[in-house]
């Protein structure tokens, strides 16, 4: 797959449909919004970057989309959320992507956080439980003409045994039992995701060493449990 969002690509090369969706977000809300970022601690080059490439306004419904610069949750179909850009830009920070590495996304939603992993990676299998999110996202990212990232509509926690290994692997919600995404970590790869701990639940990211793994808590967060199975929509 290819990665027509590389951070090398002059914005004048980007598809017709990011440049229209990107015309949604005044020049005045992403100066602010990146401010907020870099004041919450983002200070990665390549995160601020790929969010800069992508409009979160594209993936929201057009009722929703004067919440898109802002730092909050925005409601998704089938009852789903988008998280608040802050916390995906922390979990994503914390997942370390180079451009060689294959990245696994659990809970794609609407296509938005695997936009922005295709602008850092090789490339992104997205894998999402409802048909009607899984099939909008796949029609955006059509639209934004990312051709290195793919959505799955399937059960992220019941990934073939064959499946192959990742570099990295991301889960939009919380995961008490990581072995399921762990097996599925190439040596050395890093998982994230939101864990159970002490006070509340907080964004973790996992490394993979030899037969065994190190957890680093990150940040506080709040995100649902993930939930087995696949739905055509609520």
């Amino acid at each position: 797959m290819r990665n027509s969002l590389n951070p090398d690509v002059s914005a004048s090369g980007l598809a017709p449909a990011l440049r229209d969706g990107d015309e949604i977000e005044t020049a005045q809300a992403k100066a602010a919004f990146f401010l907020r970022m870099r004041a919450r601690g983002i200070h990665d080059l390549g995160v601020l970057r790929a969010f800069e490439l992508i409009p979160r306004a594209f993936f929201v419904d057009a009722a929703y989309r004067a919440l898109a610069a802002r730092d909050v949750p925005v409601p998704l179909a089938c009852g789903q959320t988008m998280p608040e850009p802050w916390l995906l830009a922390r979990m994503i920070e914390a997942l370390a992507i180079e451009p060689r590495h294959h990245v696994l996304e659990v809970g794609a939603g609407s296509g938005y956080a695997t936009a922005i992993l295709a602008a850092m990676a090789a490339d992104v299998i997205g894998v999402e439980r409802f048909q009607t999110l899984a099939l909008a996202a796949r029609d955006r990212l059509v639209a934004l003409d990312i051709g290195n990232a793919a959505i799955v509509w399937g059960d992220g926690l019941a990934l073939p045994l064959a499946a192959e290994a990742f570099d990295r692997i991301i889960v939009h919600g919380l995961v008490t039992d990581t072995d399921v995404f762990v097996k599925r970590l190439a040596p050395e790869g890093l998982l994230v995701c939101a864990r159970p701990a002490a006070s509340a639940p907080h964004a973790a990211v996992i490394q993979r060493r030899g037969d065994g793994t190190k957890e680093t808590l990150v940040c506080p967060c709040r995100l649902p449990s993930m939930i087995p199975g696949i739905a055509a929509a609520l």
